[in-house]
């Protein structure tokens, strides 16, 4: 079982759902400058998160069935998001404040160094996907992605994938073409 699988186990098994919602499709689950320090377990459907420059939307993580995802700029400092996080498609999510969290996690070691791997593996995704954007080719970057997570080219409207890509949807769609 991965640590993600461990970790809404344990939440359950404690009882520590405190809410369930279902959000529509291009709905908000959080909306920039809110304080939001909730976790969110997707049971259903994807989202995105994104911040609006401009006229222009910055893809920045997507969420899946079977995965946390977090405004984690609010939960870390308690503090206005600079993130929105839109359901692209249905989410069923369940919830859990950061109170909550992390009473359970201090119950344990074991349960901190769980939380622990979650967020390096969550950091090190980031750190990669920085030095693809700064450092790759708009093909590197489409072949990475595709070849990490080709699951996002089924659940995820090409426009977002473009945008986390930092490509225009036309490029996204020449490189899917060679």
């Amino acid at each position: 079982m991965n640590p993600i699988q461990q970790l809404e186990q344990l939440i359950s098994t404690h009882h520590l759902w405190e809410d369930e919602k279902v959000f529509a499709r291009n709905s908000f689950l959080v909306t920039k400058g809110t304080i939001n320090t909730q976790v969110f377990f997707i049971t259903h459907g994807t989202c995105r998160v994104f911040i609006q420059d401009g006229d222009e939307e910055k893809t920045s993580r997507f969420g899946y069935k079977n995965s946390f995802i977090v405004a984690l700029d609010s939960y870390i400092s308690s503090k206005p998001t600079f993130f929105n996080m839109q359901a692209i498609k249905q989410c069923h999510v369940k919830i859990i404040s950061k109170a909550s969290l992390e009473g359970l996690l201090q119950q344990s070691l074991t349960h901190i160094l769980l939380w622990q791997q979650i967020l390096q593996a969550l950091i090190y995704q980031q750190l990669e996907r920085e030095v693809d954007i700064l450092t790759t080719s708009p093909q590197e970057r489409y072949n990475r992605v595709f070849t990490r997570s080709p699951h996002l080219f089924q659940e995820i409207p090409h426009k977002y994938i473009a945008s986390y890509l930092r490509m225009t949807p036309e490029t996204l769609s020449r490189l899917k073409k060679s």
